[in-house]
């Protein structure tokens, strides 16, 4: 069995996903864009504000099952342009600390709103 977590502290999926899954003490969170959840915009200002406001709605779906990210094994992290990778991982290490999770960064050809920045994790 698994059970869908849902908060209105991260943005309401704006397809047919669910904000993330918690099956066997395992939460497989869908990937954040950049967007507030309190006004459903997206958040412009490069790929640096981008990544805090990933971050952020990451955070609050990771607090909804009481984790942090703390409790992240893996991210994946999709760029529009691989020219962000540096300023990405600036910001990214802030948040996941001396002991980071695997991950796998990858350009890919657009994301969802033409953002800049896209972010899943797996937590246990």
């Amino acid at each position: 069995m698994f059970q869908v977590t849902s908060t209105d502290k991260a943005p309401a999926a704006i397809g047919p996903y669910s904000q993330a899954i918690l099956v066997n003490g395992m939460l497989f969170a869908s990937g954040q864009i950049p967007i507030d959840p309190f006004t459903g915009e997206i958040v412009y200002g490069g790929v640096v504000s981008q990544t805090h406001q990933v971050c952020a709605n990451l955070k609050a779906i990771l607090a909804a099952e009481e984790l942090t990210f703390a409790d992240v094994v893996k991210t994946s992290v999709f760029l529009a342009d691989m020219n962000d990778f540096h300023a990405m991982n600036e910001v990214y290490a802030q948040y996941f600390g001396e002991q980071p999770p695997a991950r796998a960064c990858v350009q890919v050809a657009k994301l969802p709103r033409d953002v800049s920045v896209e972010i899943e994790v797996i937590a246990a």
